[in-house]
């Protein structure tokens, strides 16, 4: 692999590895649009579109194999016969697999990976070999050996978008295309003399705009060129009759509605003067007619419009996005600082008249801040269709391993969502995925039987929910046996018998996304080993997210994640417990109530408490009150948070207000419980501990679910240190 060292030559391939990778991903629509619709001359088209610019783009950087390869795969979708067609679609995706591989080698300078297997397969498709008959033919089949290779019949499917747009150049300025076709006599001993000679020829009779077959292709019969040339055809058929070179010679001029089709001798119009007839000129054959006549829909005029509107995007380094950011959360904890000095200078100088006009400068600043703040999580924000268009080709592979069918249906994939969450989650998304083909859809055969259309169906969606970005992963297949998943929680002992007996519905559902859990009997290449929704539940833990999870019995399942739109900045709701302040995303709390300690009940070894005509489970996040008639009417706060369709109250003792809190990193060695998810500085320095509410809600679950109700769910962030942060500079580095 060649990799020039010069600065500019890095840039230049920086850039091609990130357009690179969005051919590939055009490469496996085009190639599955192709299998649905094997007619679709507009996916063919764009197919040959995308692997030409990679070719181009791979030769700008000196990737020759890449070049190469790209090279060879256009040629193959050059065929005019039903043979290459029908190989077209699996033999894209094969392509953009080795595509995306070479470039996994370039970027990481390691030996790329073998070439020749693909290559093998483009030979056979290029020769018109079935895929049963791989083998290669006999020495003593002469006939066979003589057998040319099948070559493009019609030049509207071979010349490059470059030359189209140079003879439509040519047209626009009114001047005269012809389209040459020469055959090479089937005696002559040189060929590729004879095409040099005649190439010669017309480049000395006027600007060759095209020209085929290319310098290494030695077995081609015939040449075709597009010439712009000022005199008649006659002259350019003259030039072109040599003996012993060539027998026949067809001349027709190309029409601006056409460019390079040859339309047949009594529909031609010529551009200046009646179209030259020749009695040497070969009449089509009906092969190559059907092509001419099909022609004019297949070609297209390249469009100027794009480079317009790539002048209009800056691409920019994330990392420098990030840098941004984090100004804006260091002004934002400075806004904070300022207002409190603010309130604390009026309440000691009450009369001053520069109270107000700080207060009128402080709310201008806060205004600019908060539309500072929206423009920069803007840039951050990129449509999740980023991510969901790698999707079909993984379910298509999935449902080909397992034998199912299934149609993908996406929605939404316009959602804006934080750039940083959105490469989170595909991993999550992909598991989700194939988890559903695998396991939630049913086979042809078992759909049939219980009355449901052959081919499943799994929907991917994505929409704004207030604060949030929902996205969700649906299927139509035998859903979640409940039951069966209990017996297996309680076989893989990640449940005691008597615990899963007292578990709900939801409560067994969320089993699924334990570490290690499978329904699965044998482990296979799909599935098995109890790893993929587990790394669901560990990622949406780490966002700050969660996930609901619903299904019915023979009616499909559906998994929604609820993810935060940035993990930047967020509006929290501050309350205190034993004397330390904590915070919770405002997101999370459906509603606040306050009740006294004698409202509160035990049943089953947790606190229920009725809120309206719902009995709502508390979880207690400091130790139990000591029993006695001044405990009971002790009044607390109960904050209502929601997981899925499960609602939980969270018992505290005080509580602060709002805030908006820029989310620090914290210290590993100092915060050693999941428990936290960040902290954040207030205006005064005090430092701020943000709960992790999935944390919370299974650290409860567990409790209850090993009979251990007496202690505290924030009993393990005792022993943290009232600062937690990495010390720093600056706003940032307030004490407490």
């Amino acid at each position: 692999m060649t990799s020039p060292p010069d600065d500019r030559m890095r840039d230049l391939q920086a850039l091609f590895f990130e357009s690179a990778a969005e051919l590939v991903q055009r490469m496996n629509e085009e190639a599955l649009r192709l299998e649905k619709s094997p007619a679709d001359a507009e996916s063919f088209r764009s197919l040959r579109r995308t692997v030409h610019t990679l070719k181009g783009d791979a030769a700008a950087c000196n990737f020759s194999e890449l070049r190469d390869l790209a090279h060879e795969f256009e040629d193959v979708l050059a065929l005019q016969n039903p043979a290459a067609a029908a190989a077209i679609p699996e033999l894209a995706l094969r392509a953009a697999d080795l595509f995306a591989a070479l470039l996994q080698a370039y970027r990481g300078n390691t030996t790329p990976p073998d070439l020749q297997p693909l290559r093998s397969e483009f030979a056979r498709v290029a020769n018109g070999v079935p895929a049963a008959n791989d083998a290669p033919a006999a020495p003593s089949d002469k006939t066979a050996a003589k057998k040319p290779r099948p070559r493009p019949a019609q030049p509207a499917t071979l010349w490059t978008e470059y030359e189209r747009l140079a003879i439509a150049n040519a047209l626009d300025e009114r001047k005269r295309v012809y389209h040459v076709v020469v055959e090479l006599d089937a005696q002559c001993g040189m060929p590729l003399a004879a095409r040099q000679m005649l190439q010669i020829k017309l480049a000395g009779m006027g600007e060759i705009l095209a020209f085929y077959p290319g310098e290494k292709c030695a077995d081609a019969t015939r040449i075709e060129a597009a010439l712009s040339y000022a005199k008649s055809a006659a002259h350019i058929r003259a030039a072109c009759t040599i003996p012993t070179i060539s027998t026949k010679v067809k001349v027709t001029p190309v029409r601006q509605s056409t460019l390079l089709v040859a339309p047949s001798a009594d529909t031609a119009e010529p551009l200046a003067q009646p179209a030259p007839t020749s009695s040497s000129a070969p009449s089509p054959s009906p092969q190559a007619a059907g092509a001419r006549r099909d022609a004019p829909a297949k070609t297209e005029t390249p469009a100027a419009a794009p480079t317009s509107s790539s002048e209009n995007i800056l691409r920019v380094e994330a990392e420098r996005i990030d840098n941004v950011l984090d100004l804006v959360g260091e002004l934002i904890l400075a806004k904070s600082m300022l207002q409190q000095a603010l309130l604390e200078f009026s309440q000691r100088f009450p009369t001053d008249s520069l109270g107000a006009r700080f207060s009128d400068a402080m709310a201008f600043q806060a205004r600019v801040l908060n539309d500072l703040q929206r423009s920069v999580m803007k840039v951050r924000m990129v449509p999740v269709d980023q991510i969901f268009r790698r999707f079909p080709r993984t379910v298509r592979d999935v449902a080909q391993l397992c034998g199912k069918e299934v149609d993908l249906i996406i929605r939404g994939g316009d959602t804006d969502l934080d750039k940083s969450i959105l490469d989170a989650i595909a991993e999550p998304l992909t598991h989700l995925l194939r988890n559903a083909v695998g396991h939630g859809i049913e086979t042809p055969a078992e759909r049939t039987r219980a009355g449901k259309s052959p081919r499943g169906k799994l929907q991917l969606s994505a929409y704004h929910q207030g604060n949030q970005v929902v996205v969700e992963v649906s299927d139509d297949g035998a859903g979640i046996d409940v039951e069966k998943v209990r017996a297996r929680a309680i076989e893989q002992e990640i449940v005691t018998p008597e615990a899963a007996a007292r578990m709900t519905r939801d409560e067994v559902l969320y089993l699924i996304l334990r570490a290690g859990f499978t329904t699965v009997e044998k482990i296979t290449e799909l599935s098995g080993r109890g790893v993929g929704l587990d790394i669901v539940h560990a990622v949406l833990s780490r966002l700050k997210g969660s996930v609901q999870i619903e299904s019915s019995p023979g009616r499909g399942t559906t998994f929604r994640l609820r993810l935060p739109l940035t993990l930047a900045i967020i509006r929290a709701l501050l309350f205190r417990l034993e004397d330390r302040l904590y915070a919770l995303p405002l997101t999370a709390v459906a509603e606040i109530t306050r009740t006294a300690e004698e409202a509160i009940h035990e049943v089953q070894h947790y606190e229920v408490f009725q809120l309206r005509n719902d009995v709502l489970p508390l979880l207690r996040l400091g130790p139990c009150p000591d029993p006695g008639p001044q405990a009971a009417q002790r009044k607390v706060f109960v904050l209502v948070i929601t997981r899925g369709d499960s609602k939980f109250g969270l018992i505290v003792d005080q509580l602060v207000g709002e805030d908006e809190l820029v989310i620090k990193a914290l210290d590993d060695q100092s915060i050693t419980t999941d428990l936290v998810s960040g902290a954040a500085i207030l205006g005064d320095g005090r430092v701020v501990l943000i709960l992790n509410i999935n944390a919370l809600v299974d650290h409860f679950l567990h409790n209850r679910l090993s009979g251990d109700g007496s202690a505290g769910v924030l009993s393990p962030l005792a022993s943290l240190p009232q600062n937690p942060l990495p010390q720093k500079r600056g706003a940032s580095g307030a004490q407490a």
